[in-house]
């Protein structure tokens, strides 16, 4: 099977979001680096411009409308994967265009491309929709943070009143 491979540009904190086991492991060679790696969350720590550069391209392959759909598309499929025959007569587009497209998405981290003889089947990446999600996902609530402290206290509280 030939995978299209992606841009090395993993920072080192990207390394060791692979290396521990954040990032879904299953993918195809190369194909969690871009999204699967990029940063850390945004609310765990600042974005070096590289990891910004790097999140910012793969915001903008997914904030056009056809790429939005090509990519439902091709995850709601059983098996998440397509044939670009497949995907040109629901667009209503020309199998260049949305050949154009899928390379944006492939570029990006999203898709793999495999060729079978003269068609181009597009694979979903394992977890790098979940990866791109948890770059924006709210810190996880310490259970020994203040507040659940304080929501601590006014319970015993309001259970030595009664």
């Amino acid at each position: 099977m030939a995978t299209t491979s992606l841009p090395a540009v993993l920072p080192a904190r990207a390394v060791q979001t692979v290396q521990s086991g954040e990032a879904d492991l299953d993918a195809p060679p190369g194909a969690a680096g871009v999204v699967s790696a990029c940063c850390t969350p945004l609310t765990g720590a600042p974005l070096s411009s590289a990891e910004a550069d790097t999140l910012a391209a793969v915001l903008r392959a997914i904030a056009v409308p056809t790429r939005l759909r090509l990519l439902s598309m091709i995850y709601a499929r059983e098996g998440g994967e397509a044939c670009v025959c497949e995907l040109t007569e629901p667009l209503g587009l020309t199998q260049p265009t949305i050949s154009h497209h899928l390379k944006v998405l492939v570029d990006a981290g999203l898709l793999t491309r495999d060729k079978r003889g003269v068609w181009a089947y597009y694979r979903a990446v394992p977890g790098a929709l979940a990866a791109l999600g948890a770059i924006f996902a709210p810190p996880a609530r310490d259970e020994g943070s203040r507040a659940d402290q304080s929501r601590s206290t006014r319970a015993s509280s309001i259970q030595a009143a009664r």
